[in-house]
């Protein structure tokens, strides 16, 4: 805590403690096995997916490697998050600095917006794959290719930095008990004390506004997208690009809904316990690290054959790795 300043006793918490969810405190040891569990399918199912990509080099093409890094940041999500949970359920050992903290809560919210911003990336490589496929290996280069994350690096960071450093000017008087799993931004707020409107503007504003400019890029590229995928006159072209898109979509739906949904009950379900609130918190932080994998690894034909292979592979490994059976009495040595 701080001390005297000014002749005023200014208190604030440098350090805070993580309750997780509070009304499940005897029974916290009980959430480590499914929380557990789910972040090793996540782990495994984005890293086969990463691995598929990586060792085909018929997959080293735009599209396959933007999923690939989408999917690295679902890995990165979360492990920002889960791990540290799971620490503080075992071993009740969840104190963290404000530093800490406020680090946590920038890679949460960077992850998040650097994911939207692939996804942007996707639907820009689309547009061009899709509506000027002659031109398509000129325009797309790995060169702009590279410049495009960059750019999403930049705006992800521009947007969310605001955030964290107001936060980070914060006075936290009233407790030192974050009752949440992670240092979540409203919920290091209600630990505040003095006007805390600005912060409250600023994350509101650059949510909606980056939200909403984002769904009108998604929307104008795709529906020019789907206009141009039905002009191809190619039945098999057509149902390619068509399935491509569908995959993205799917992609943008889970993301966007989670996150949409979360904000909107937060708001709303104003009654509900701290446990519902921090369960829905983990929905929409877990549910695309989850789902893209799977959408990609299912749906995506030339992903899903090279899976299929490789799968087909291990079990002959496996199969003829098997020690053989022992021989039968008459042909054991004399």
């Amino acid at each position: 805590m701080s001390g005297w300043s000014n002749g005023t006793y200014n208190e604030s918490y440098t350090s805070f403690l993580l309750m997780g969810f509070p009304g499940m405190q005897e029974a916290r040891a009980l959430l480590v096995l499914p929380f557990l569990s789910l972040y090793l399918v996540i782990l495994f199912t984005n890293a086969l997916v990463i691995h598929t990509v990586a060792s085909q080099r018929s997959l080293h093409q735009p599209m396959y490697l933007l999923i690939a890094l989408l999917l690295a940041v679902n890995i990165c999500a979360a492990t920002t998050v889960v791990p540290p949970m799971l620490f503080s359920f075992s071993t009740r050992f969840n104190r963290i600095s404000l530093p800490r903290c406020l680090g946590q809560m920038f890679c949460i919210y960077f992850l998040i917006v650097f994911d939207c911003n692939i996804l942007l990336v996707m639907a820009l490589d689309r547009y061009v794959a899709i509506c000027y496929p002659l031109r398509y290996p000129e325009i797309v280069t790995g060169q702009l290719l590279a410049g495009l994350v960059v750019l999403a690096v930049t705006r992800s960071t521009s947007i969310v930095a605001p955030v964290v450093v107001l936060a980070s000017r914060v006075r936290f008087c009233r407790s030192d008990v974050i009752r949440h799993f992670a240092c979540e931004h409203m919920a290091l707020m209600k630990l505040s004390c003095g006007d805390i409107s600005l912060n409250k503007t600023v994350g509101l504003t650059v949510r909606i506004f980056n939200r909403v400019l984002d769904m009108l890029l998604l929307g104008a590229s795709y529906s020019r997208i789907i206009h141009a995928a039905f002009r191809i006159s190619s039945g098999g072209a057509r149902s390619k690009a068509l399935n491509t898109c569908g995959s993205h979509l799917l992609v943008i739906f889970t993301v966007y809904s989670s996150t949409m949904s979360s904000s909107i009950v937060y708001r709303v379900a104003r009654t509900a316990s701290q446990d519902v609130h921090n369960l829905l918190s983990a929905f929409y932080l877990l549910l695309p690290c989850l789902a893209n994998p799977i959408i990609y690894g299912a749906r995506t034909k030339e992903i899903r054959q090279h899976l299929v292979a490789l799968f087909q592979r291990t079990q002959q490994q496996v199969f003829t790795e098997k020690p053989q059976s022992l021989p039968s009495n008459r042909e054991l040595p004399g």
